[in-house]
This record gives C-alpha cells, sequence and structure tokens, in this order.
C-alpha cells in the first residue's frame, strides 16, 4: 500500500548515498520496517508473533547447519552421531536441545499466529495472498518438522516414519509406490535417511523464501488491526520504527526467556522417552505417537476406523488428515461477512472459541491410547471440525448481526481511552 505521508529515505552521508545509489538495500530495509512504513496504531501484542516465527526461523537454521557438520544420516550410526553430538561436541547438547525445542517453539508461535488471524479476520479481503502463503509456510513447516523428527533415530523417529508413509500405501493404485519412492525401499533405512536429511536441511531456506514473499504480499495492502476497519489517514498510523520495533523486542525478550527455561530446566519436557532408545525395526514401541504438533491432524487420521462407500477407512484418514490442512485455503471464500474482527462479531466469536476447545481435544486423542472412548471423541472433534468451516462459518457469516463498527482506527483508540465518537454500521465496510 502507498502510504503518501510515510517518510522517504534520504541519506546524509555520502557512503550510504553512494551505497544507496548502486545498492538501495538501506533504502528496502527503512521502507520496510523501519520508519517509512507505516503501521496501524492500534496493533497489540497478537501482533508481535509474526517477528518471533522469523527469529525462531533463524534460531532453527543457525543450530541445523552447525549441527549438519558432526550428524551422520546412515542408519548405522545415525543415533550414535545423535549421542555423539551430545557427548562429545563442544557445546552440542545446548545446540541439539535448543534446535529440539525451537521446533516446538517455532510451530507454538506459528498456530498462535494462525489463532489470531482468525480471530482477527487476517484471511480477508485485500489480505488473501498474505494469508495463502502462510499457509504455504505452514505445510512446508510440518514436513520439515516431520523429516527431521526422523533423524535422531530412536524408536519413534523409525516407527513415526514407518507408519506416516504407510499412510500413503492407501492410495489406489500408486500408493506403494509413492511410499516405496518415498523411503528408497520397502522401508526406512539408509535411503530414507539420506532423503529426509537433505530434504530437512534445504526447506528451512524454502520457508525463508516464501516468508519473504509473504511479507512483500503483507506491504502491498498493510497490516491488518484489531478493529478490522481500514486505515482512513496519517492519523490512524505511527512509524513501525521505533513504535514497534520496541514492542517486538518486549516480545522477543519474552519468547528468549522461555526457551531458555525448556532449553536449561526441561529439555526433554516436550519429547519422547523411546526415542532415547535405538531403532529397532524388530521391536515395536508400544503406543506410537508423534511430536505434540502433529496430534490433532493424528487424531483426525486415526479416527475413520471403517469403510466407507468405496474407500477404505486408511484412505478415508490420509484424505481427511490432509484436508484439514488444505481446508484452509479456502477459508477467504468460506467466510463471506463482511466484517474482520471478531471483537465485533459475538456470535461468530463464540463458535471460535468453541473450534479452539475442539483442537485441543483432537490434541488430547492424538496423543492417547486408542481406546472406544477416546476414537469415539476423536470422531466427533474431527466431525466438529470440518463442520465448523464449511458448513458453520458461512452459515454465522450470513446470519449474525455484527456490532457497529468503528469509523476510523483512531476513534477506536480514543473510545478506549473514555471519549466516543458515533459508529457507523458494520455493513459499511
Amino acid at each position: 500500500m502507498s502510504f503518501p505521508w510515510a517518510k522517504h529515505y534520504e541519506p546524509k552521508q555520502p557512503l550510504m548515498r553512494w551505497l544507496d545509489e548502486k545498492l538501495p538495500l538501506p533504502r528496502l530495509v527503512y521502507n520496510s520496517i523501519g520508519a517509512g512504513y507505516p503501521v496501524p496504531r492500534n496493533l497489540n501484542y497478537w501482533w508481535n508473533f509474526g517477528v518471533l516465527a522469523g527469529v525462531a526461523l533463524v534460531c532453527q537454521i543457525i543450530t541445523g547447519v552447525v549441527l549438519a557438520m558432526h550428524y551422520a544420516p546412515n542408519a548405522l550410526v545415525a543415533f550414535g552421531s545423535t549421542e555423539h553430538i551430545m557427548r562429545d561436541v563442544n557445546g552440542g547438547w545446548l545446540l541439539r536441545y535448543a534446535h529440539a525445542n525451537g521446533a516446538s517453539m517455532f510451530l507454538f508461535v506459528v498456530y498462535v499466529h494462525i489463532a489470531r488471524g482468525l480471530y482477527y479476520g487476517s484471511y480477508k479481503a485485500p489480505r488473501e495472498m498474505v494469508w495463502l502463503l502462510g499457509v504455504v509456510i505452514f505445510l512446508l513447516m510440518m514436513a520439515t518438522a516431520f523429516m527431521g523428527y526422523v533423524l535422531p533415530w530412536g524408536q519413534m523417529s523409525f516407527w513415526g516414519a514407518q507408519v506416516i508413509t504407510g499412510f500413503f500405501s492407501a492410495i489406489p493404485g500408486v500408493g506403494e509406490t509413492i511410499r516405496i519412492w518415498l523411503l528408497g525401499g520397502f522401508a526406512p533405512d539408509n535411503a530414507a535417511l539420506n532423503r529426509f536429511f537433505s530434504l530437512h536441511y534445504l526447506l528451512p531456506f524454502v520457508i525463508f523464501g516464501v516468508i519473504i514473499l509473504h511479507i512483500w504480499a503483507l506491504h502491498i495492502p498493510g497490516s491488518s488491526n484489531p478493529t478490522g476497519v481500514d486505515v482512513k489517514g496519517e492519523q490512524d498510523t505511527v512509524p513501525f520504527h521505533p513504535y514497534y520495533t520496541a514492542k517486538d523486542g518486549v516480545g522477543v525478550g519474552v519468547f528468549f526467556v522461555v526457551f531458555a527455561v525448556l532449553v536449561f530446566f526441561a529439555p526433554n519436557l516436550l519429547g519422547h522417552p523411546d526415542n532415547y532408545i535405538e531403532a529397532n525395526p524388530l521391536s515395536t514401541p508400544a503406543h506410537i505417537v508423534p511430536e505434540w504438533y502433529f496430534l490433532p491432524f493424528y487424531a483426525i487420521l486415526k479416527s475413520f476406523t471403517f469403510n466407507f462407500l468405496w474407500i477404505p477407512a486408511k484412505l478415508w484418514g490420509v484424505l481427511a488428515m490432509f484436508g484439514s490442512i488444505l481446508l484452509l485455503f479456502f477459508l477467504p471464500w468460506l467466510d463471506s461477512s463482511p466484517v474482520r474482527s471478531a471483537s465485533y462479531r459475538p456470535k461468530y466469536r463464540w463458535f471460535l472459541g468453541v473450534l479452539l476447545v475442539d483442537v485441543l481435544v483432537l490434541g488430547y486423542v492424538g496423543g492417547a491410547e486408542p481406546i472406544a472412548r477416546n476414537v469415539m471423541m476423536g470422531q466427533i472433534a474431527s466431525a466438529y471440525y470440518f463442520a465448523h468451516f464449511l458448513i458453520i462459518l458461512p452459515m454465522v457469516a450470513r446470519s449474525e448481526r455484527p456490532r457497529p463498527l468503528p469509523n476510523s482506527i483512531t476513534e477506536a483508540v480514543l473510545a478506549k481511552h473514555g471519549e466516543t465518537q458515533p459508529a457507523q454500521p458494520a455493513l459499511a465496510h
């Protein structure tokens, strides 16, 4: 978005003027995250999580590159090389714990970032492309995290790869061929380990590239805001620097405090003890579970226990698991409400709260034993997940009566401090 009141970069020193003329990198930074980029003046701390996701990715790339210098992607020595990193490499335990827990921090931050987008309608026009690129980033993250989980070559690593890739064999006709192509053989072994290691190393840089597109797409319409109304003028914005660089700095500080507590005091809190046992193809763990950030999708996968029509249950599970993520691509068109922010949509806000509880239930079921009660809970929760997006959301968008929106961002800010101005009907936006 072009803001006529935005400050323009004017270098004063001769060296900076020469650099700006030959390679306008300072100008790019100034216009992207500096005083030359106006943002809505009412952004709250929920907008910190986009920056935190970028910080988490940088941490993952740095620790991952160093770990790759000591890791051996060979089924005979992969587990031993992981222990070598932990015991013999200077600071290796810190690098490994930071990388493993950094993945959890990264996914947690992204989940909060997605939840904020759902609440404040950040997927609505004119920011559809920002949302779509965000979903692409999420898919790439899931693939990267899965491949990374295989690399320690413990029991959960091996059997997780065996189970997840095994579901591809449910695809009629070509399923088994796809599975063999993914693994490079009939079971996880050297070929699979080399492939997963190569892709796990490469994909973070692909994610970084898509993030650049994500930010580029964001700068065209400008940032969304808690009210969901468009920027009306200079009075509705402040420069990104120093206002939001300072605010993001606070968020980054809190992020690293939580990260440090996890790494130094509870490094194995989110892991599974069976992954400290070397992979054994002849010994199946009693209960195979993925990492916590996969659990809701794993619960959807497990919820199909019987064949329906001519499609086997296994294939229904695979289709539902991938469909639960791909569904997010269509969200900008499933929600036709003209109001963006859930702060002015009481009915939508209530159903969004139910969806949050539903996802937490799916997470519990994904990690629980597959007894009859848990399977039924997973089936109900899975059904509601799809019903929310495909049935409830379109109906709510057409039937609810939103609260009146403020005329401008400034009006909302002033009203928060006790001043009120007349509001206009919600449908005017």
